[in-house]
């Protein structure tokens, strides 16, 4: 009777040397939707909000350029496109900072404050 027990224990895979390429693509796909919930969504959803203050940007916000001048908005000049106008990031926004005047993109601005409290006072 031993003889159909050794069969089956030569059948039979060795403990451990089964299938091993599920748990490696297992594991690779945790870290990737790791990566995907920790890094790589929160800075879409950031992107996403400052593009959104971008387009919202009035007279008189506070805005820090990519290249770190501070202003105030002063003029926004939008484009237009087939007569209708269109905001986007190539638009030239005229900015005042200290005694100067300065023409930026709109998507060279790095961050968008508050109004300043002269403006919003007289608003």
């Amino acid at each position: 009777m031993t003889a159909p027990f050794a069969l089956l224990a030569l059948a039979a895979p060795a403990p451990g040397g089964g299938n091993t390429l599920f748990p490696i693509i297992l594991q690779f796909g945790a870290i990737i939707a790791i990566f995907y919930f920790l890094m790589i969504r929160p800075q879409q959803k950031q992107k996403r909000q400052h593009e959104q203050r971008l387009r919202e940007l009035r007279k008189g916000d506070e805005i820090v350029t990519a290249g770190g001048i501070v202003g105030e908005v002063i003029h926004i000049k939008t484009s237009t496109k087939e007569g209708a106008e269109a905001v986007t990031m190539e638009d030239r926004i005229t900015i005042k900072s200290g005694e100067s005047r300065l023409v930026v993109e709109r998507g060279r601005i790095a961050r968008v404050g508050s109004r300043t409290a002269e403006t919003s006072s007289v608003a």
